[in-house]
């Protein structure tokens, strides 16, 4: 890396606040940690780039319901792998990266910002007071409000393991099967994991839909292609079937079990129910409707700007999955929009003291593409090379940790932040 030594610095700094400690929360704040010291971004996609001009004073606050970067795409195996899930979760402080006199993290949720102001109200959850957070930029990247057990519910690392470890001990004392319920990504991904860790238990996925993965535009061979892969990984597939009614048949704490009704009118006796189905809530209450579309999504310009009717909207940025951008959300995208609204923000945090034009990066629509760990199988889609499977996908994109490693030497968390 090029030495910064020597490397002037402008005159006033800047504080910054994001909203969200995951891939692009992350991503953004490392990116402006090496910019504002006058060094290449970790991140930086073009062999021909300098180095920063100026050093620019900074100080990055980061703001996260949880302590700690939890490996969210690999929440299927996390709950399913009692090995994985403490190497799925690392808190903030612990991250050798993250390890900088410049980036302060609170364990807390924002409850307003005041734009005109430039100020986060902020709820504490470490001293359980209430915080005002000043600002010159913010950078929301809070995400979608997910249910259990497509993320897990815990905010704390231990409550965490507690959490996935009564869900493990549930599935194994589910004598009669596991159904899990929603043929989406998540659903998949879910009763493939529960399958490959218990071969013996019973898994069954139920779908509404006459086809897996219905909501993504995706092409019908790829569909098809994880229910051929997913019935050879031994679970049984039910489509085209709503689950109408879910009874408890069983008192005993020892031997649990539901009848599940099915619209055809079918039932079904299971040892327990996991829910897949898709509840996604943009986190974005803390923001004025202004800036916000009818489905609470963030307008955003390809700069990552707000593009709504609010005070100072080019000092507010949003990334990852609660901003309004076309294409299907991956954590590849969040870590790509960071790095973009971080680049953009050093780029108008210089034109500020000196007067110069912005050089902004715009964002492009994200292509309709997706990867999934079914079993010992990955299968992915691109528009390039058209939908593939086999295991030598499943070792170069997930490796054996759902691509919790692979996510996590991209960001370059275990090198020690450079101060």
């Amino acid at each position: 890396m090029p030495s910064n030594d020597g490397v002037p610095s402008v005159a006033r700094s800047f504080r910054v606040l994001i909203v969200g400690g995951s891939y692009g929360g992350i991503a953004a704040a490392l990116t402006l940690h090496d910019l504002s010291r006058g060094r290449l971004a970790r991140f930086n996609y073009s062999p021909d780039a300098t180095p920063p001009s100026h050093r620019v004073p900074i100080q990055i606050t980061v703001v996260d319901e949880r302590d700690g970067y939890f490996h969210l795409i690999g929440s299927p195996k996390a709950l399913a792998c009692d090995k994985f899930a403490p190497k799925s979760w690392t808190r903030f402080q612990e991250i050798p990266a993250l390890k900088s006199p410049d980036l302060t993290f609170i364990h807390g949720s924002v409850s307003s910002v005041d734009s005109a102001a430039k100020v986060a109200h902020i709820l504490d959850t470490e001293t359980k007071t209430n915080r005002v957070e000043p600002f010159d930029y913010l950078i929301a990247g809070s995400g979608l409000r997910r249910v259990f057990p497509t993320v897990p519910q815990s905010l704390r690392r231990s409550e965490f393991l507690d959490e996935a470890q009564k869900h493990m001990d549930d599935v194994q004392k589910a004598h009669e099967g596991v159904v899990v319920v929603g043929g989406g990504a998540v659903g998949v991904e879910m009763a493939a994991e529960l399958k490959i860790h218990d071969p013996q238990q019973k898994v069954t996925l139920i779908h509404s839909r006459n086809r897996l993965l219905s909501s993504e535009p995706l092409p019908d061979d790829f569909a098809d292609r994880v229910y051929i892969i997913l019935r050879e990984a031994g679970v049984e597939v039910v489509l085209g079937q709503r689950v109408v009614d879910t009874t408890a048949v069983d008192a005993d704490a020892k031997r649990r079990a539901w009848r599940l009704t099915l619209s055809d009118g079918q039932q079904r006796v299971t040892g327990h129910v996991l829910s897949a189905i898709s509840r996604c809530i943009p986190t974005s209450t803390y923001l004025s409707a202004g800036a916000l579309d009818p489905e609470g999504y963030i307008k955003v310009h390809p700069s990552l700007q707000f593009s709504g009717e609010i005070p100072n909207a080019d000092h507010h940025y949003a990334i990852g999955d609660l901003a309004a951008w076309p294409g299907i959300k991956r954590c590849g995208g969040a870590m790509h929009m960071g790095h973009y609204a971080a680049t953009n923000i050093h780029q108008h945090m210089l034109a500020e003291c000196g007067g110069g034009k912005t050089n902004f990066l715009t964002l492009q629509p994200f292509p309709s593409m997706m990867g999934l760990a079914v079993g010992k199988k990955a299968v992915t889609y691109n528009p390039n090379d058209g939908t593939r499977d086999g295991e030598d996908l499943m070792a170069s994109m997930f490796g054996e940790d759902m691509g919790n490693t692979v996510c996590w030497n991209y960001m370059r968390l275990s090198e020690p932040c450079q101060v």
